[in-house]
């Protein structure tokens, strides 16, 4: 079986080692978005299922390429950038019914500073998650004007800040499998601190399903969530990211190395999400998917075809 990595950094720990464990039965090839011309995929010989571990505009136009092609990609192209629309996010995920946090968007950071007052601690952050972006506590107007001013047009999304621990609960999950894990906030005093491995009986009751039914809602196989713990076990949901690193858990890349053998071949993949209205774009104008609904099956044609109109949306919202 040949099974292909979408990614620019072969050697992560993750990727190493379950490609470790696909070697020598299976044959592992990279694909490195930042050389890979999507247009010539056509020319290449496909893999039996793909990894997609980049989230880059042009990885996502990579994959989106092997997926005209009925070549099945982990996470697809369209899940992979929902997760980096904040504003999506949530939008689907409350529509959903998950307890996630309560999100407003801004078009730029300058309109925020500009409006009116904070009524309390927010927590800001880039609507557009990508390395390096912004995610602050904001507790009042010097510290928002100083925001805005460093990046004026930078679009946004604002949480109230929910009270807590300090420690964000981050959980991952491959294919069914959850791991845990807990990590002192960067937004706590001190700063961030090292992530301790949490076993699953130091779960609150029902977390393990919540985190798998976030994988059903976003369509998505390997995705982290950040949850916070408001009191009680009670949860809130302030982020979710497709294809997390996942270091340092025992039996991570069994379970990613077990679930790329079952979603090769033409294994019934999850099905896509529908994509929520764009409060930029209320009319569609930027190409974004209307599916059939949450839950609705899409055939395969659709399936591409949604992939199509979604390329140069997919790029702006990525970066």
């Amino acid at each position: 079986m040949r099974i292909g990595l979408i990614t620019s950094a072969p050697g992560h720990p993750l990727l190493a080692a379950t490609t470790a464990l696909l070697v020598p039965g299976h044959r592992v090839v990279h694909l490195d978005p930042g050389t890979a011309v999507p247009d010539t995929a056509d020319e290449e010989p496909l893999a039996d299922v793909y990894l997609l571990k980049a989230r880059t505009p042009r990885a996502l136009e990579l994959a989106a390429a092997l997926e005209r092609r009925g070549a099945p990609v982990v996470n697809s192209s369209s899940a992979t950038a929902l997760c980096q629309d904040r504003t999506a996010m949530a939008d689907l995920a409350l529509r959903a019914g998950l307890p996630f946090a309560p999100t407003r968007t801004f078009p730029a950071l300058a309109d925020l500073a500009s409006g009116p007052p904070l009524t309390g601690p927010v927590v800001v952050k880039s609507r557009h998650s990508r390395r390096q972006d912004l995610v602050a506590r904001v507790d009042g107007e010097a510290r928002l004007r100083e925001l805005a001013a460093a990046a004026p047009g930078e679009p946004v999304v604002v949480q109230d800040f929910v009270p807590n621990s300090g420690d964000d609960h981050k959980l991952w999950v491959v294919g069914e499998q959850v791991f845990a894990a807990l990590r002192r906030s960067e937004l706590a005093p001190g700063g961030r601190g090292p992530t301790r491995p949490l076993p699953d009986a130091g779960l609150p009751a029902g977390w393990a399903a919540l985190a798998r039914r976030v994988g059903e809602v976003f369509a998505l196989d390997v995705y982290g969530v950040d949850v916070l713990d408001t009191g009680g076990g009670a949860p809130v949901i302030v982020d979710v990211n497709a294809f997390p690193g996942i270091r340092g858990q025992a039996g991570a890349p069994e379970a990613l190395a077990a679930l790329a053998l079952s979603r090769s071949g033409g294994d019934e993949r999850r099905e896509r999400p529908e994509r929520p209205e764009d409060p930029e774009d209320p009319e569609g104008q930027g190409g974004r998917e209307r599916g059939e609904g949450q839950g609705g099956r899409e055939g395969r044609e659709g399936r591409e075809e949604a992939v199509r109109t979604q390329r140069a949306d997919q790029a702006i919202r990525c970066q």
